[in-house]
Order: structure tokens, then C-alpha cells, then sequence
């Protein structure tokens, strides 16, 4: 299996008024599998149907490793693809599926290459079969196998999972993760699913508006969101509204210790729910009394809404082991925002 790197440089592309891709550059490392995370409309897909030649960008460069790829065609790019709805064809049997792209090959090569390919994917035994006799997930095997067959240097997924049951997903998204790797293939993956592109990518870049908000690792995403759409996207938070007082933070009645003295006169503050810290153990700053609102039970964990006397009307979130929950519901409660936690926007 070939592998290469992915440059893009500075892409873009409107429809009509609507700018879909606005200066969009990215690189992306041999062998990596790189998500594309992002709401409906922020031109993820737009960007891998112009890296797959299905559409030409209005400017910008295309790069697969040394190559410029920019203006050349479809067949031309050396790329597989699996499309959302996984195109196969429904009068062609597993095995035809998958050899449909090794035209010209000798027809024992063809045999031999799809019955490694049926292998590599669990589905030995199953190319007689039509795709209107395999399950979705099966179905997204025979699409992947048959993205891979001609041993391509570039993989792109369209929301390759979108029509499969959460239970599948996850299964499947961690097989193809394994798959992936093992094959090393340069791989990039559109999804609008947050837990999808945490499990499976090695960097994530966040689209909105036709921009790249943030490019890293999941953990670099949750913990040190770049932009508050980054922060709001990529799971949930706590905000507080901040006018700054010397090195202090004011919101509403409460006087906020921060990491570092704040740049702006006011603006915004962000923390993740399992940043608040309820009835520290040991001493914590920014330590304030708090009323239980209410409990949401999350399977090993419970989220609490909870309301600073200090700060009434004003709800936050806070997430804790399930298990400790009932002893909370006794009574009033410390709650702590530790100024490692916050995060400063403007």
C-alpha cells in the first residue's frame, strides 16, 4: 500500500455568493489519518470532493507528496473513496464491486487481489453475495475494500459511518482505525461526530465557515480550544461573562483568581464541567457555596447543574462519579473553579 503526504495550500471555493472554502491550508503527514470535524455547511465536504477532483477549487494548490494535483482529474489523482452512501453497485456481486477498479489487470491477478481484499476486510466467503444481502456495515467493508484495491496512496472517507447504528460505529470505527494503521495509508476522514473523530484520528481539524479553526490532537482541541467555537463544539462547558479588575476577573459578585492576568477589559470564561471541583478534599482557590439544581445521570458519572449563591440565576455544570451523587443532595455545596481551568476569550 503507497502512502504519502497531503498539502493544501490556501484553498478556495464559492457557490455563487456563498463562500464554502475561505483560505484553507493544511498539512497532512504520510501515513496519518486526519478528520475533518465539523457542523453541516462548514465545507468538509466541498474539501475532499476538491481534493478528489469532483470539484475544482476557485484558487489554491493541491499537493499529493511531490506531485500537484491541482488541476489534474479524478483518475489522474490516485486516491480510493468511500462515499457517505457507499455507491455500490447493486447488480454487481462483492467480488465485481471490488474489482471494478482493477481493470486491465490479468484476470488472476484480479482474483487474487479481491480475495485479499475480502480477507483484509472479515468477509472471506462473501463475494458471490449481492450488496442488497449484506448489512450496512457489511456494506461498508465491501466499499472500503474496494477503495483499497488498487493499493491507492490516498484514502478519503466521506462519513463513512453516518448510516450505521451506534452500537456498529463503534465497532467498525475501531477496526478501520486498526486497518488503517496497519496498512499505513495517508487517510483523510470527513465526520460531524465529535466521539467518532476523538477515537479515530491522529489530528482533527475543526471547520467553521469555510475556515480552519484549530488543527491538533483531540487533546489539544478539549483542553486548549483556540477559538470559543472550537471550545463549544468540541464538548461541553461552562461560560462566565468577566470585566477585569487588576489581575482579578469580576463576574457579577465574584472576584476570580485567573492563571495569568487578563489581556482584555472583559470577555468571556471558559471551563470544562469536570474542571469544577465540588467539596475539594484539600484547599482550592476560587472557592464559593453553591445549591444542587439538578442531577443528570450519565451511565459512571452524573452532571450537576448547579447555581453559586454569589452568582443566582446564573447555571453551571459540573460532572462527578455517580456513585458519590446521593451524599450531595444533603445540603448546600463548595464548589471550586481552580484558575489552572479557566480559559480566557474576548
Amino acid at each position: 500500500m503507497g502512502t504519502v503526504s497531503l498539502h493544501i495550500g490556501n484553498l478556495h471555493k464559492a457557490f455563487g455568493a456563498f463562500k464554502a472554502l475561505d483560505g484553507v491550508s493544511l498539512e497532512v503527514r504520510p501515513g496519518e489519518l486526519v478528520c475533518l470535524l465539523g457542523p453541516s455547511g462548514c465545507g468538509k465536504t466541498t474539501l475532499l470532493r476538491c481534493l478528489a477532483g469532483l470539484e475544482r477549487q476557485d484558487a489554491g494548490q493541491i499537493r499529493f507528496g511531490e506531485r500537484d494535483v491541482s488541476t489534474l482529474p479524478p483518475q489522474a489523482r490516485d486516491y480510493g473513496i468511500v462515499f457517505q452512501s457507499y455507491a455500490l453497485f447493486p447488480n454487481l456481486t462483492v467480488a465485481e464491486n471490488i474489482a471494478y477498479g482493477l481493470a486491465g489487470q490479468g484476470r488472476h491477478a484480479i482474483r487474487a487481489r479481491v480475495a485479499q481484499m475480502l480477507d483484509l476486510v472479515g468477509l472471506a466467503g462473501a463475494e458471490r453475495r449481492f450488496p442488497g444481502q449484506l448489512s450496512g456495515g457489511q456494506q461498508q467493508r465491501v466499499a472500503l475494500a474496494r477503495a483499497l484495491a488498487p493499493s491507492p496512496q490516498l484514502l478519503l472517507l466521506d462519513e463513512p459511518m453516518s448510516a450505521l447504528d451506534a452500537q456498529v460505529r463503534e465497532h467498525l470505527c475501531g477496526e478501520l482505525r486498526q486497518l488503517q494503521q496497519q496498512l499505513g495509508v495517508t487517510t483523510l476522514m470527513v465526520t460531524h461526530n465529535q466521539d467518532e473523530a476523538m477515537m479515530m484520528a491522529d489530528r482533527i481539524a475543526v471547520l467553521h465557515q469555510g475556515r480552519v479553526e484549530q488543527f491538533g490532537t483531540a487533546e489539544q482541541l478539549y483542553q486548549a480550544p483556540a477559538t470559543p467555537f472550537v471550545a463549544r463544539f468540541f464538548g461541553q462547558g461552562n461560560w462566565l461573562p468577566f470585566q477585569r479588575e487588576g489581575d482579578h476577573a469580576r463576574v457579577g459578585d465574584l472576584d476570580l483568581r485567573l492563571p495569568a492576568r487578563p489581556e482584555h477589559s472583559r470577555g468571556r470564561l471558559f471551563c470544562r464541567p469536570e474542571a469544577l471541583v465540588v467539596n475539594p478534599l484539600v484547599h482550592e482557590d476560587n472557592l464559593f457555596c453553591a445549591r444542587l439544581q439538578g442531577v443528570t445521570f450519565l451511565g459512571n458519572r452524573c452532571r450537576l447543574a448547579l447555581e453559586l449563591n454569589e452568582l443566582p440565576g446564573h447555571r453551571l455544570q459540573a460532572e462527578v462519579p455517580a456513585q458519590g451523587v446521593s451524599a450531595l443532595r444533603q445540603g448546600p455545596l463548595w464548589v471550586a473553579l481552580p484558575p489552572r481551568h479557566l480559559q480566557v476569550f474576548a
